[in-house]
């Protein structure tokens, strides 16, 4: 008799998520076919190879506030939640069904969004969508960059990088000129590639900084707003070393180190500059708003 009262007692802990089961099954049976194309196709290139990273990141934040799915059985979400709810579910599917059968991810990765959205509201109410709004805006960074973004931006920022590489090399006494994006150092000629632009690296990096923030939870709103506007510079500034890096790799130890091996891993030095200028501005910006992580002011 004794024995059947904690097995009882989990399955009434449990019986909450009951709701959810069929949940979770429609969005793996949507979903599972997407992320294994990516998985065979996009998330294989250097560009998007943080979209793996962010999809795990935001199971993790979703399995942090897992409290929010055992909720009473008395707080049902109210009519204006249930109907936002089905809108943006509704939504959510018609996006998912055109980018799936017109092979635009945009609309295919973004519907994961308004879909979970309008399922928490459906079925828990506003108080998990809030528990949950970080996560949700997470898998953002999962979407591709629109095409007319990519090539509006990436121009710009080739001249940009490739302008300051060669001013600040020239001005440390190396034999740098530049015609467009191509570098010409002694022998070698470079060109600033679309890779280079350090578009791609400025959203992962942006995906990091705000991950960070968030798990940081500083009470500094001046603090916080400081280190968003700094994640781009940051991010640009990172890549410009990544840049200069590579023309002073090709000068000193010749054409086949410049595009083998420390070409990829300047692309890895890149992000952990990135990173660390970001947690050194942090540091500094700590003398001037101390702060604590809200968590443990609270506690």
């Amino acid at each position: 008799m004794n024995t059947l009262a904690p097995r009882a007692s989990v399955l009434d802990a449990l019986a909450p998520l009951k709701t959810w089961w069929p949940i979770v099954l429609g969005l793996l049976v949507l979903y599972v076919p997407t992320y294994w194309v990516l998985a065979h196709g996009l998330w294989n290139s250097d560009d998007h190879a943080h979209g793996p990273i962010v999809l795990v990141v935001a199971l993790y934040l979703v399995w942090q506030q897992r409290a929010v799915f055992m909720r009473d059985a008395s707080a049902v979400p109210t009519r204006g939640e249930a109907a936002t709810g089905w809108t943006l579910l509704i939504l959510g599917l018609l996006a998912y069904a055109l980018g799936r059968s017109q092979d635009i991810l945009l609309f295919e990765i973004g519907s994961q969004i308004p879909v979970i959205l309008g399922a928490l509201l459906i079925t828990l109410g506003m108080r998990a969508a809030r528990a949950l709004w970080f996560a949700l805006f997470f898998l953002l960074f999962m979407i591709p960059l629109p095409g007319f973004v990519v090539d509006a931006a990436t121009g710009p920022l080739k001249q940009y990088i490739s302008v300051i590489a060669e001013q600040v090399l020239y001005a440390a006494g190396y034999p740098i000129a530049r015609s467009g994006v191509m570098l010409t150092v002694g022998q070698y000629q470079l060109l600033v590639a679309d890779a280079c632009s350090g578009l791609h690296s400025m959203f992962s990096l942006s995906a990091m900084g705000l991950l960070y923030l968030y798990l940081m939870q500083r009470t500094s709103v001046a603090r916080n707003l400081v280190i968003m506007a700094a994640i781009l510079p940051i991010a640009f500034a990172a890549n410009i070393v990544r840049v200069m890096v590579l023309v002073l790799v090709t000068y000193h130890l010749g054409d086949e180190a410049g595009q083998g091996f420390l070409h990829g891993f300047a692309g890895i030095m890149l992000f952990v500059i990135g990173l660390l200028f970001l947690f050194v501005l942090d540091w500094i910006l700590g003398f001037i708003f101390p702060d604590r992580p809200r968590a443990r002011a609270q506690g």
